[in-house]
């Protein structure tokens, strides 16, 4: 393919946060996801925020998204793993992000030669993209591929993590091929790192230390994972898409909308009405903890600061007009919720935001299973890593005997990055245990979709 390197300064990728366009694909019923990267995939979340939102927003349509990164990935490496990790597995959809390893890191950047020495890494990775493109064009007809511009390297924020200046540049040449490509051939194509830039510096303007990747500048936390997955269902078209819409008539006890649900019984009694109502979606719940995946310092729900995503893709909006002047309690099944005033309900409240609500509850079974299942699949991951990052080019790919152990064993004294797998793989090479964990991780998910379903709920609002 033929390409134009697009100078950085004249590179138009991106998609402003509060813009509403359809640019890829939405996931079909049924669809089988391979989303396919490096670290920031092997360990990040947005791919399993994508997955919470589909198990919410559409809960009887079972999708499956796969974890096909690899930490330290590069082009080179993605087509090399790319028959056994991904083609094997039949996707019915493909992602592809690549571009933070392929860059270079430190001495690359941090001498005079920088800019050949950066320039002779994107062509080597351009080389390899070609080879991908090739394996790309013989998925089956009408196979959805979306290429994705991977999350910056954070030049500008004041962290006490090693700086390179020029990487990010390096990864947006790296970009741009990808959207030449994606152009060409009709795939879709969604940035993430213009957004997030421009989201990072707003943020440092006030608090010059604040990053998406405070601990290396290059692995986003749980908000910036959260924002990539917002991002990404922004660009399939999904904002405006409400959890539900209700807008009641107190006095005339009239349903003047019920928008992706079911309004039944409305009833007024001493000071009070209530109704029946059934939903076709659950809230999106929102976990408020940063221990869990790279990154251990901010959290899912901090990104709600930074993204409208509560306004754009979690109303489930009550309204009723024409109470009495007062203020009222919620009860859902029985149970109080909150109070508003007869002013805040005639303009209307968003109970997706009210986290003690039965159905929010609900939603937090689903998030939490879909957790356990990341967990395990990251244990997976891990296996994959060590196989082609320590046996690639030798005898021992796929043979998990005893030299393997020894092999991985040695290593590990002086690679850290080994060490770190070492465990896991010491478990995982055994192939009862990766069938155990495939199992557990198809029982989770057959239990989220047993149990997303939503169920009528008896809501009042009582006249305090």
């Amino acid at each position: 393919m033929k390409r134009i390197l697009v100078p950085i300064l004249s590179l138009v990728l991106f998609l402003s946060p509060l813009s509403a366009q359809q640019t890829i694909p939405v996931f079909r019923p049924g669809e089988v996801v391979a989303l396919v990267g490096d670290s920031i995939t092997h360990g990040g979340h947005y791919h399993s925020y994508i997955w919470l939102y589909y198990m919410t927003r559409f809960p009887g349509m079972p999708v499956t998204l796969l974890n096909c990164g690899v930490g330290g990935d590069e082009a080179r490496s993605i087509l090399e793993r790319w028959d056994w990790d991904v083609a094997r597995r039949s996707p019915t959809y493909v992602t592809l992000t690549f571009g933070m390893n392929d860059t270079g890191y430190w001495g690359v950047y941090d001498q005079e030669k920088a800019d050949s020495l950066s320039r002779a890494k994107i062509e080597a990775s351009l080389s390899s993209f070609d080879g991908i493109l090739a394996k790309l064009d013989t998925l089956p007809a009408g196979t959805p591929v979306v290429m994705i511009g991977g999350s910056p390297f954070d030049e500008t924020a004041a962290i006490e993590a090693g700086n390179l200046p020029g990487k990010n540049d390096a990864i947006r040449k790296l970009i741009a091929a990808q959207k030449q490509a994606a152009d060409e051939k009709s795939w879709g194509f969604v940035d993430f790192n213009t957004p997030m830039l421009e989201i990072a510096r707003s943020v440092q303007a006030a608090d010059s230390s604040y990053s998406f990747c405070p601990q290396d500048r290059i692995h986003p936390d749980k908000d910036g994972q959260m924002v990539m997955a917002y991002l990404f269902l922004k660009a399939q078209g999904l904002a405006g898409k409400k959890v539900a819409d209700i807008d009641l008539d107190a006095v005339t006890r009239k349903v003047r909308l019920s928008e992706n649900c079911q309004i039944t019984n409305v009833r007024k009694q001493d000071g009070s009405i209530s109704f029946d109502y059934l939903a076709e979606a659950l809230p999106y719940p929102c976990d408020s903890i940063s221990e869990h995946g790279w990154g251990n310092i901010h959290s899912q729900r901090d990104a709600m600061k930074l993204i409208p995503f509560e306004e754009e893709f979690n109303q489930e909006r009550l309204r009723v007009r024409h109470l009495p002047s007062g203020q009222y309690r919620l009860i859902i099944d029985d149970e109080p919720i909150a109070e508003f005033s007869s002013r805040d309900l005639s303009q209307g409240i968003n109970m997706a935001v009210l986290t003690n609500t039965p159905q929010y509850r609900q939603a937090s079974a689903v998030m939490y299973l879909n957790e356990e299942r990341f967990e395990i699949e990251k244990h997976l991951r891990e296996y994959v890593w060590m196989e082609y990052n320590m046996f690639r080019g030798t005898d021992q790919l796929f043979k998990d005997d005893w030299k393997s152990v020894e092999m991985v064993e040695k290593e590990a004294k002086t690679n850290w990055f080994v060490a770190y797998s070492d465990y896991w793989y010491k478990k995982s090479r055994y192939p009862e245990i990766r069938q155990v964990w495939q199992r557990q991780m198809e029982d989770i998910v057959r239990t989220i979709y047993s149990i997303n379903t939503p169920v009528t709920r008896s809501i009042r609002l009582e006249k305090i």
